[in-house]
């Protein structure tokens, strides 16, 4: 053992550059994976995120007014209670969208226990009769936002103004059409001139329990303490994440999988790096074994080594990531604060750091049992490695024509057609591969930003008429046939056409598109899925299509990836829907991209769509507006807010890439990573390329060749080598992240076609940081190989 430690020690002196190479690669890579499992934890797990944050309740208790919930308190199992609140179940309108609300009083201050945490406005004053609070899901399904007032409906149909003050996020399943009521936070003033009668409000409580694993126990102790008949409804923790599942996961994913990528390079790397070493060392191990050691032990001494500055890589990215993580400024910052505090922290840190020491491992274990393998006295041919052979005709015809040596003899030390050459092209080409591949993603998202409308989303803004509809005013309009019905359509389709003139007024509107947007029932009746009929037939829609054709006939459509996935149907076919109970069949003609609804929509005119209204032609409830280039959405939604009176309410269009902000960051970092990994790989094959051509370095400086000859001849070799690893995997990293990406895309119901390829400039702007990085790494060794005396060579031969 002490042999071993000495060689090792021994050998590390002598390699310093290399071994910090591999420890900072590592600590990279294990960094790089530490912080895909924050921000997927972050960002693909809203849900856990919130609850952590607002100190959720894993049960929450809605109870009748009688009940005495504040004994819960009590039970052995329960770590805190949030309220119990007062409650009354309404409908809440604004702007002709309407929604069931739970309205819960509570004070000034956000409870400690299940805190809604506010991401836009304020929170409630203390007193204010007029102030709510809503939830995220609700506001958007209302379009509201701070300022705007809403209308709830009272005791005997009274309508009550509430101003909106605030949004937030909470631990609760979300709003859910039909089924679970948003949630509004307002004072007991408020909620007293709501509903006065106590009869007809409730109670709300929260438990947050020690021992979330007992969740179904405490819910029929606290059912048993209540009474039965008291217990109106029960939700756990368990639903609320279910219906939080599935959103935000693309940054995680790239994250993961570039970590992934960049830990395949490193093994790659560090196991290219033991295999040139073991052959640089076959005297050393042949003396190794001549004193005694076993190929086991040999085998032991390069495993060791190697895994040592594996584990003090780990160590160094784990420990870099849980002290510094949390510093780091913005979205990633956050994450790695959060996932601090999460269930299964530390055995994450613990299972990444050993899944990839095992893999470093794993693919190091065969070049140390190569090592195991050289005999006490190595052949003459093996200790010493062969020439190049003779000069091929078109090298002869080069060097005839004044070419500069450096460049043909360069030419022929970095392709001298052997395997071992090619195993380091294809080693550094990996890295080179997954930085064209991040370079794509980077692509990608900027695709998004820049050129939304080829990601369907072409316009900037949507806009909705908040005037009362006459004709929906009152029960009394008549049948859909009667005269009151008549008058009421042509004032709906004046006020319609007097909505457009007055968007297309605007001088940076370019398009006004009308359309309408409804929940349809699929066959079986098993989900839910969003018809739209957006654009007419006179002004179609320019929808992005990847795939098919657009609609210009009668029942055409689009859909999204995620309905032909839904329905397992493709282009071409027919597919049947219910709509407001009256069927609607519906010839898909084209896969549209779809980044809303989880690609679940399917799309056709507006002047297809007959939702029951007797007209035969069913009404714009929405306009979609497409702005000039370089026109700011936000200030046109203001002038066209103000320039209505505030009749209309603009909201700008959601880019999926807004939840993209700290990509660069990330792919940044991972770039970096890589071309650390690539600069080890380099010295691994510079290294290499000097001890093996101890020879030819005899031969040249026998011929005549200066010092700085031969030193060009070994920079030109290294050169030659990182051009040709550089356009393979610029070459394979963008058929690869292309894949990636629109696998990505089908995945999450977007569907396939919004990858986008890096840029010429960005592509040759790797070849050439790869050629430039390799000539700066073998410029000094290249010049002590240069003044490396005949004798030094002569030894090192014989």
């Amino acid at each position: 053992m002490r042999a071993t430690l000495r060689w090792a020690h021994a050998d590390l002196r002598a390699h310093r550059g290399e071994a910090l190479f591999t420890v900072l690669a590592t600590a990279g890579i294990i960094a790089s994976l530490l912080l895909a499992g924050a921000l997927f934890s972050y960002t693909a797990d809203p849900w856990q995120r919130v609850f952590t944050q607002s100190e959720g309740a894993h049960v929450w208790i809605h109870t009748r007014d009688g009940a005495e919930p504040e004994e819960l308190r009590d039970l052995e199992g329960v770590a805190g209670l949030s309220g119990p609140f007062r409650t009354a179940r309404t409908t809440v309108e604004l702007g002709g969208a309407r929604a069931s609300a739970e309205l819960r009083a509570t004070g000034p201050e956000p409870p400690e226990v299940g805190r809604p945490l506010v991401t836009d406005g304020r929170w409630q004053a203390a007193g204010a009769a007029d102030e709510i609070v809503l939830e995220g899901s609700l506001a958007r399904a209302l379009w509201a936002e701070p300022g705007d007032t809403l209308t709830a409906r009272g005791a005997r149909g009274t309508e009550h103004t509430l101003r909106v003050v605030g949004v937030a996020d909470t631990a609760e399943p979300r709003y859910t059409p039909g089924d679970t009521p948003g949630i509004g936070w307002l004072s007991d003033e408020a909620l007293d001139r709501l509903q006065p009668d106590p009869e007809r409000t409730g109670q709300t409580v929260g438990l947050r329990l020690a021992d979330p694993d007992d969740t179904d126990f405490m819910v029929q102790r606290a059912v048993t303490a209540l009474g039965a008949d008291q217990v109106s409804e029960v939700t756990r923790w368990q639903q609320a994440r279910a219906d939080a599942e599935g959103e935000g996961r693309l940054l995680g994913l790239l994250l993961a999988l570039f970590g992934l990528g960049a830990l395949l390079a490193a093994a790659l790397a560090v196991a290219g790096a033991i295999s040139t070493r073991v052959h640089g060392h076959l005297r050393d191990i042949s003396v190794l074994k001549a004193i005694g050691f076993t190929p086991a032990q040999v085998v032991r001494v390069f495993l060791v080594q190697h895994l040592g500055f594996a584990f003090l890589g780990a160590a160094c990215g784990a420990a870099v990531t849980e002290l510094l993580g949390a510093r780091v400024p913005g979205r990633i910052g956050e994450a790695v604060d959060v996932w601090r505090q999460l269930p299964g922290h530390t055995w994450t840190v613990l299972a990444t750091t050993a899944a990839a020491v095992l893999f470093i491992a794993t693919a190091t274990s065969l070049a140390a049992w190569r090592a195991g393998r050289v005999p006490p006295v190595p052949v003459a041919r093996t200790a010493v490695p062969r020439g190049l052979g003779p000069l091929t005709l078109p090298e002869r015809r080069a060097l005839g024509r004044d070419a500069p040596p450096a460049l043909v003899l360069g030419w022929r030390g970095a392709f001298p057609g052997r395997a071992r050459s090619l195993a380091a092209v294809g080693r550094l080409a990996v890295p080179l591969a997954m930085i064209t591949a991040a370079l794509g993603a980077w692509a990608t998202v900027d695709r998004f930003h820049e050129h939304p409308e080829e990601i369907g989303l072409p316009a900037a803004l949507t806009v909705r008429d908040g005037s009362p509809d006459d004709s929906g005013s009152s029960g009394s309009s008549g049948s859909p046939g009667s005269p009151g019905s008549a008058a009421s359509g042509a004032s709906e389709a004046e006020r319609h056409a007097g909505t457009e003139r007055l968007l297309a007024a605007h001088p940076d509107v370019t398009a006004v598109h009308p359309g309408t947007e409804v929940e349809a029932l699929v066959p079986g009746q098993t989900a839910t899925i969003t018809l739209r009929g957006l654009g007419t037939d006179a002004d179609p829609y320019p929808f992005a299509l990847a795939e098919g054709r657009l609609p210009d006939g009668p029942d055409e459509a689009v859909a999204g990836q995620g309905l032909l996935d839904l329905l397992d149907v493709r282009v071409g076919d027919w597919v049947r829907m219910t709509v407001q109970g009256r069927p609607q069949i519906l010839h898909i003609t084209g896969r549209s991209i779809e980044p809303e609804d989880g690609g679940r929509v399917i799309s056709t005119s507006l002047d297809n769509l007959d939702l029951g209204d007797g007209s035969g032609t069913t009404a714009p409830d929405l306009h979609h507006l497409v702005l000039r280039d370089g026109a700011d959405a936000g200030e046109v939604g203001a002038e066209l807010a103000a320039s209505s009176g505030g009749r209309l309410e603009v909201r700008e269009a959601v880019n999926p890439a807004d939840g993209l902000a700290g990509v660069r960051g990330v792919i940044a970092g991972l770039i970096a990573v890589l071309a650390l990994i690539g600069l080890t790989e380099l010295s691994t094959v510079l290294g290499a390329r000097v001890r093996d051509r101890g020879r030819d370095l005899l031969a040249l400086k026998a011929i005549g060749l200066t010092p700085r000859q031969i030193a060009g001849v070994i920079t030109v070799s290294t050169a030659f080598t990182a051009l040709a690893a550089a356009v393979a995997g610029t070459v394979l990293g963008t058929a690869a992240g292309r894949w990636l990406i629109d696998a990505q895309g089908r995945s999450s119901g977007i569907g396939a076609g919004i990858a986008q390829s890096p840029p010429p400039g960005a592509l040759l702007l790797v070849i050439a940081a790869a050629v430039v990085g390799a000539v700066a790494v073998s410029a000094v060794p290249a010049a002590r190989a240069s003044r490396r005396r005949i004798a030094d060579t002569l030894s090192e031969t014989l």
